[in-house]
C-alpha cells in the first residue's frame, strides 16, 4: 500500500493545484474542479481506485466564499484502500462541477442527488434532475438557510395535496427544532426528535 506521502507526491506532480488536506483517517486532498476529471480519472486508472463508493457536497455556510464543496471518496477494491477528493466551487449563487458519470456510471443518482439538495450542478451530467424532490419543488433542502421545519410549496398532484391537508400528514421535518437524545445504550432512542409533537397527534388514527 503506498503511503499517503508518497501518494501525495505522485498526485502534486501531475495536479499542479493539488494539496494535503487535514484528515483523520483516509489520505485527503483538495485539487481544483478544472483538474477534477483528470484527477479522477488518473486515481482510476493509474492508482486502481476503480469503485466510487460515495459523492457528496458541504454547504460552509452564506457567508463563507466559496460556500459549496463537493467530495469523493474513492476505493480500490483490490488494496482496500480510500482517498477523498474535495473540490470547491467557484460560483456561490450558481454553483457547478464537471460529473463522473463517464468514469463511474454510479455516480449518476449521487449527482443527482447533490444537485436536488445542495443546488450544485454537474457539467456533462446525462440527465440531471431531482431524484428525491418533485420536479418543481423550488428550494434545496440540505442548503444552510432551509430551515429544519422545512418550507411550504406546492405540492404537484390535487389528489396528494388534498390527502395531507385532509389527514394533517406532516411535511419532512416537520415539528422542528429537534433536540437529541445521546448517551443510551439503545441507538433508536438516541434518535433526535422534535420538541413539537403536537402534528403527531393530530394525526387520523387507523382504523380498527
Amino acid at each position: 500500500m503506498i503511503e499517503t506521502a508518497d501518494l501525495a507526491d505522485i498526485l502534486k506532480a501531475k495536479f499542479p493545484s493539488l494539496s494535503r488536506r487535514a484528515s483523520a483517517d483516509h489520505p485527503a486532498f483538495n485539487v481544483s474542479a478544472a483538474e477534477i476529471p483528470a484527477l479522477l480519472q488518473f486515481l482510476r486508472d493509474e492508482r486502481g481506485y476503480d469503485m466510487l463508493s460515495d459523492l457528496t457536497a458541504v454547504d460552509w455556510g452564506t457567508d463563507a466564499t466559496p460556500r459549496f464543496s463537493v467530495v469523493w471518496h474513492v476505493t480500490s477494491t483490490e488494496k482496500h484502500d480510500m482517498v477523498r477528493v474535495v473540490s470547491e466551487c467557484a460560483d456561490d449563487t450558481a454553483p457547478v462541477m464537471p460529473s463522473a458519470v463517464a468514469l463511474w456510471p454510479g455516480a449518476n443518482w449521487h449527482e443527482r442527488e447533490v444537485w436536488d439538495m445542495f443546488g450544485i450542478k454537474f457539467d456533462g451530467h446525462p440527465d440531471l434532475r431531482r431524484i428525491l424532490m418533485w420536479d418543481s419543488y423550488p428550494y434545496h433542502p440540505l442548503r444552510k438557510e432551509f430551515p429544519l421545519a422545512g418550507l411550504p410549496a406546492d405540492l404537484p398532484d390535487a389528489e396528494i395535496a388534498t390527502e395531507v391537508t385532509t389527514r394533517l400528514i406532516p411535511a419532512p421535518m416537520a415539528g422542528g427544532p429537534f433536540v437529541a437524545h445521546g448517551g443510551g445504550l439503545n441507538l433508536g432512542d438516541n434518535e433526535p426528535s422534535a420538541k413539537d409533537e403536537s402534528w403527531n397527534e393530530r394525526r387520523e388514527k387507523p382504523a380498527t
